[in-house]
């Protein structure tokens, strides 16, 4: 049996993907120039993996040859809970506020499942359906297939926005072998908007669609092995893993944010922030229990521990 986009779109949705796009296999030419530039500007603070494989990320042919569409989702993990457990400490300002894409279950963990299945079944209707999915962790430009496939454009910020759900959403692709009827790009619809800029408490979004990995808070906390630089001090808005502010003030997601429908994105213990003390006192068995399935666990007990430190200066 035939594959076609309805067919690929139907069974996304069984599975919980809230948005689906289909794009050519292209070279991306302006995308990769813009990446060059940001390496060049030495924007990828420590982030060097990033210099390694522009030919895959350019062309994503030279990781799958047979490659003619890429299939984007997107899955929304908004939840309806916000920093509210800072209220019942003692001391609100000991506590440290962790990044709304980790409050559940690692988003790595939940959507390798769902395209396990996916790829399955679009391969049992049609077993001449080969792909290779990627959530994140490949030489592949996500958000620059997401833009390509239809299902949102990119923002100043730099996170891709859709308009009936915002930007709370990860983002998977399946690059396949197949042929499909390919998705319009939308158009970009931030305007005149700089909320985000204006926003960023360490100025790290340098101008629209620019982010200096260097100053932005998310890297600092997470994949940041080094000291937190001094002149950062006071600014961190209390952010002890990753930043949602630049997203928090986005008008697309005030206005049109909607409920996740998937659990394992909710606060785990209803936690979304974390007592700086008690990440002092926590050993690594503590840790490893507390965020067992975790993107927090990316940090490192020795990280959480540095930006707690750091907070509490």
């Amino acid at each position: 049996m035939k594959l076609t986009n309805e067919i690929v779109e139907e069974k996304a949705r069984e599975l919980g993907f809230d948005l689906v796009g289909f794009a050519k296999v292209e070279i991306l030419n302006d995308e990769a120039d813009h990446l060059e530039d940001w390496l060049k500007r030495n924007f990828l603070a420590g982030m060097s993996y990033m210099e390694r494989n522009i030919d895959k990320r350019k062309d994503i042919r030279n990781i799958f040859p047979e490659a003619k569409s890429v299939i984007s989702l997107g899955l929304n993990y908004y939840t309806p809970f916000l920093h509210s457990e800072k209220k019942e400490l003692k001391n609100e300002n000991l506590a440290g506020k962790i990044s709304r894409y980790a409050w559940g279950k690692d988003y790595h963990l939940v959507i390798w499942d769902k395209l396990k299945i996916l790829e399955k079944e679009l391969n049992e209707i049609d077993p001449e359906f080969k792909s290779l999915s990627y959530v994140d962790t490949g030489p592949v430009m996500d958000k620059a297939w997401a833009v390509r496939s239809g299902i949102g454009w990119m923002g100043k910020h730099t996170n891709v926005i859709n308009q009936n759900i915002g930007s709370w959403f990860f983002i998977a692709n399946i690059i396949s072998n197949y042929d499909f009827n390919y998705s319009e790009i939308i158009t970009d619809h931030c305007g005149s908007c700089t909320a985000c800029l204006e926003a960023c408490p360490t100025n790290a979004i340098t101008e629209a669609y620019v982010v200096d990995s260097n100053k932005c808070i998310s890297y600092l906390t997470i994949e940041n092995k080094d000291e937190i630089p001094e002149p950062f001090k006071h600014s961190f808005d209390d952010w002890i893993f990753g930043c949602d502010i630049c997203q928090d003030v986005c008008p697309w997601n005030i206005k049109f944010s909607e409920n996740c429908e998937v659990e394992e994105f909710n606060p785990v213990e209803v936690k979304t922030s974390i007592d700086l003390f008690e990440v002092l006192k926590m050993d690594d068995e503590t840790f490893n229990n507390r965020f067992k399935e975790s993107p927090v666990k990316r940090a490192k007990l020795s990280g959480l521990k540095r930006n707690a430190s750091f907070l509490l200066k």
